[in-house]
């Protein structure tokens, strides 16, 4: 099967190309190769390429700086969507589409289900829920995953962050008042290659939105203590340093972090068959690679 990848640079779509299956024909393409907001591009390079499959990794996912540069987060997130699947639906190709927790306000205390209402807060959020719509309305063959706290050993992330910052300091303030499930960028590929060989071999998936994230819940917080007690067992750092819990006000940003992120990843296992990962499982992978 002929499938393309698009966001092939950002952390998932580079996992997507590493752990391509041997038996699909993969093309993926940058933000420099193709500009999902650009219509005329994407009519273009998805009639001259005819994939059979199409993976949207692509995103705008700089949450802070979509606060004050919305009409680029909308331009990629919305309207690059819509114009994704409006070609495919064009051409009857079904499209896999990345998501997020950010679509929830994050005022709940229960883990969301995909049929919880949507209510985002910041301009990341709503840009990303309005690109769900677009692909929904779209084109009927999709399936739209919702992921969480991202991490791989490609590109930024809170896993580099927290490395970066302990290779200098002995102290470290990190929030402990937001709840979430890390989610290796890697897990994320697999579940969307898994995907992918069910509709190669059925020519049929049950279409729809789902949520997919690595357990258990954490904060970031207990998700900074694994790393730094996982990134010494590695000798990528030398100590561990002091890990001092904080709340969301002590540490304000330009757009509000949901404070509960954790979602219900039952239908995707019952549904599509995708089983969830434990992320401390996944981080050891990770810094098992970067330590080589």
């Amino acid at each position: 099967m002929h499938v393309l990848i698009t966001g092939a640079q950002g952390q998932v779509g580079q996992e997507l190309i590493r752990l391509a299956p041997a038996d699909f024909s993969v093309i993926g393409l940058g933000s420099s190769e193709l500009d999902i907001s650009n219509p005329e591009q994407v009519v273009s390079q998805i009639s001259e390429l005819k994939p059979q499959l199409i993976i949207n990794a692509a995103a705008y996912t700089a949450v802070d700086k979509a606060e004050t540069v919305s009409e680029r987060a909308y331009a990629v997130n919305a309207k690059g969507a819509e114009n994704l699947a409006a070609s495919s639906a064009a051409l009857g190709i079904p499209m896999l589409h990345i998501s997020t927790d950010y679509v929830f306000s994050g005022d709940a205390s229960a883990p969301y289900k995909e049929t919880d209402s949507t209510g985002p807060t910041g301009i990341y959020g709503a840009s990303k829920l309005a690109g769900e719509l677009a692909v929904a309305k779209q084109c009927a063959q999709h399936v739209i995953m919702r992921t969480s706290w991202v991490f791989g050993a490609q590109g930024n992330n809170f896993v580099k962050t927290m490395l970066r910052l302990a290779q200098s300091r002995d102290e470290l303030g990190v929030v402990a008042d937001q709840h979430g499930c890390p989610t290796s960028a890697a897990s994320i590929a697999k579940a969307l290659w898994s995907l992918a060989s069910q509709y190669s071999n059925k020519g049929n998936l049950n279409w729809g939105i789902y949520h997919f994230s690595n357990m258990p819940a954490t904060t970031w917080h207990g998700f900074a203590e694994e790393i730094f007690n996982q990134a010494v067992a590695f000798k990528i750092l030398a100590k561990v340093p002091q890990v001092n819990p904080i709340n969301t006000q002590d540490y304000p940003t330009p757009a509000r972090r949901p404070a509960w992120s954790v979602m219900d990843c039952s239908l995707i296992e019952e549904k599509l068959n995708i089983t969830q990962s434990d992320w401390r499982d996944e981080l050891r992978e990770m810094l098992k690679e970067m330590a080589i």
